[in-house]
């Protein structure tokens, strides 16, 4: 992507109070001393200049931090996996970025995320609208030979020019590809459905050599076995995979409070399922979750399904690393029949 940019940094959401996801500690990316102990750095990206519908995503971020019933204490023990969720992770804030200038905001994310991934912590990006995972995976992309990507999403986001313009968030898998950042052969979507795009545009996907799962193929092959067949693809030959999860690719049922909700998606407990095991079973070096807009959520869904998102991912990367050390989690049998408890591994 050659775009020139500012480094731009704050500390805590663009918008509202001042907090940590959780309560995990502060630290400043542009500083990796602040985070050299940590295996994750989450940082905001409230970026919502490139929706064609719903706004409201500059305020994910915010939402996905805080929405929770329990003490924002910096710990979360997941139940089954026996790992702490937010052992080794520390937020950078929000980036400053402007709604009004996609180039330049996606430059300033591109910096800050290659910046963290360079300095050997885990980007997780709090989007935002879909655009941001241009520069996300861009960043990320510089440190490594290859990646692939996994994508959730209802819509393929690979649009060439919509509404006039080159950028948005309905283009930036074309733009990834276009780029060279990621080979359109390693790049899987998972959950496609819907009545976007159209027939040039799908062509142009099967020309790059891309993988799309559609909704219609879950229901009747099951989604585990379109995780088997996609992870075997994103392994081959790449040294590690980038997870973008778009919250729209669950029913609006489970997810209403986004920008273009399609009907027929995911349940909560398959996306939920699904992060976890790929951050669990797949060497992740990236990751975002995009497209929660608050303004249009009920009860607090939404938000809480992101902000689960998230820590399903970082439990998954950390039971990835206890695995590594030890003997390797069962997930058929994580609780002990009967006791509703599990043993810990010996270590």
């Amino acid at each position: 992507m050659a775009i020139q940019s500012d480094s731009m940094t704050r500390y805590g959401p663009m918008f509202g109070p001042d907090y940590t996801f959780l309560g995990v500690p502060a630290c400043d990316w542009q500083e990796p001393a602040t985070y050299a102990d940590a295996d994750v750095v989450i940082v905001g990206a409230p970026f919502d200049g490139g929706t064609s519908h719903r706004p409201g995503a500059r305020f994910g971020p915010q939402v996905i931090r805080g929405t929770d019933y329990l003490p924002h204490d910096g710990s979360r023990p997941h139940m089954s996996m026996r790992v702490d969720a937010l052992e080794n992770v520390k937020d950078a804030g929000d980036l400053e970025v402007y709604s009004g200038e996609i180039q330049r905001s996606c430059g300033i994310i591109e910096d800050a995320v290659a910046f963290i991934a360079k300095n050997g912590a885990i980007p997780v990006i709090l989007g935002g609208d879909h655009t941001v995972t241009w520069p996300d995976v861009a960043g990320v992309a510089k440190n490594y030979k290859n990646i692939s990507v996994i994508h959730f999403d209802a819509h393929a986001d690979t649009g060439d020019i919509e509404f006039g313009s080159l950028y948005g968030h309905g283009q930036p898998m074309r733009r990834l590809i276009e780029s060279g950042a990621v080979r359109g052969d390693r790049f899987l979507q998972v959950g496609l459905r819907g009545y976007w795009p159209g027939p040039e545009t799908l062509d142009w996907m099967a020309d790059q050599g891309m993988n799309s799962f559609h909704m219609s193929e879950i229901v009747v092959q099951g989604l585990d076995t379109i995780l088997d067949r996609a992870f075997e693809i994103a392994l081959d030959g790449c040294e590690g995979v980038f997870l973008s999860v778009d919250i729209d690719v669950c029913d609006p049922g489970h997810a209403p409070g986004t920008g273009t909700p399609e009907p027929g998606g995911l349940t909560s407990r398959q996306l939920l399922d699904a992060v976890s095991r790929i951050c669990h079973e797949l060497p992740v070096v990236g990751m975002d979750i995009v497209e929660v807009s608050p303004p249009f959520d009920h009860a607090e869904i939404t938000a809480m399904l992101g902000n689960r998102v998230v820590l399903e991912a970082l439990s998954g990367m950390a039971r990835r690393r206890k695995d590594a050390g030890g003997p390797p989690w069962n997930r058929a049998t994580p609780l002990l029949a009967g006791r509703g408890t599990q043993k810990d591994e010996p270590a």
